[in-house]
């Protein structure tokens, strides 16, 4: 229950980050305004307070392992927002950063 309500939780983190940082870049890179802007920082501190929400309260291992959520979770945004087409290079690399996410976040540890 904990893996799952962890991984739920890194993929809100990951909508709220990835979300926020694409409609800055949308009001900034292509003109759409302030309001995209003000919508676009909104989301990327919502992403910070989620990501206080996760059950391990290690701040570098959440950080650490949602920077393979995020790689993920980049190229995924880029293919539906904006028609990027990763190649296999881009998968394998997702793959590997997904991985070391599991392992961060939930092998096991002798506490």
């Amino acid at each position: 229950m904990l893996v799952l309500r962890s991984a739920a939780l890194f993929a809100v983190a990951a909508l709220f980050e990835i979300g926020g940082a694409w409609l800055v870049w949308q009001g900034v890179r292509e003109h759409r305004g302030r309001l995209w802007i003000g919508a676009g920082v909104m989301a990327l501190g919502a992403y910070g307070f989620v990501a206080t929400l996760q059950p391990d309260a290690h701040f570098g291992r959440i950080l650490a392992a949602y920077g393979g959520v995020f790689v993920a979770g980049s190229l995924a945004w880029g293919m539906v927002a904006d028609g990027f087409r990763p190649d296999r290079w881009d998968i394998t690399g997702a793959l590997i950063c997904l991985a070391g996410m599991a392992v961060i976040m939930w092998a096991p540890r002798g506490q």
